[in-house]
């Protein structure tokens, strides 16, 4: 249910080989059962930063990460992104997206998306006769043999 296609991914690619060291987030995305689960890497990021909204069929993630020398530091190497962060992912159909849910661990901010009620499979029952009669389909198979 989740769209694999991300337009913004050639973008944060073209940045990446343009500005080296402004990486995208990292993300897993995979099902499990009835819900889909995202895990963002958001390495050193105060989780009060974290800004999540959906609308329509987009989830956003925004993050800020900062550090500033202190007086008379002297920086050698500076390879860690600083600034605001952000990722975007698609949703695709049939996701309950007001039942999102989210928590940050060590690092890790992990969505759960369930897959909406009316999205799942469900049993249909089949009218059996001129009548219309609805029975259910052990019965069907019984009546029919």
């Amino acid at each position: 249910m989740l769209m694999r296609f991300d337009p913004f991914r050639e973008m944060d690619r073209l940045v990446q080989g343009t500005w080296p060291g402004r990486n995208s987030v990292p993300l897993d995305v995979y099902r499990r059962g009835e819900e889909f689960v995202v895990r963002v890497d958001l390495p050193g990021i105060d989780p009060s930063s974290i800004d999540l909204s959906v609308e329509k069929n987009v989830l956003t993630i925004t993050a800020e990460r900062t550090w500033a020398p202190s007086d008379g530091d002297e920086v050698l190497v500076s390879e860690r992104p600083q600034g605001n962060f952000t990722r975007r992912l698609f949703l695709g159909e049939g996701l309950a997206t007001d039942k999102i849910k989210a928590h940050s661990d060590n690092g890790v901010l992990t969505i759960v998306v369930p897959v909406a009620e009316d999205a799942k499979p469900r049993r249909v029952e089949i009218a059996v006769g001129q009548s219309g009669n609805v029975i259910d389909a052990p019965a069907a198979e019984a009546i029919a043999s």
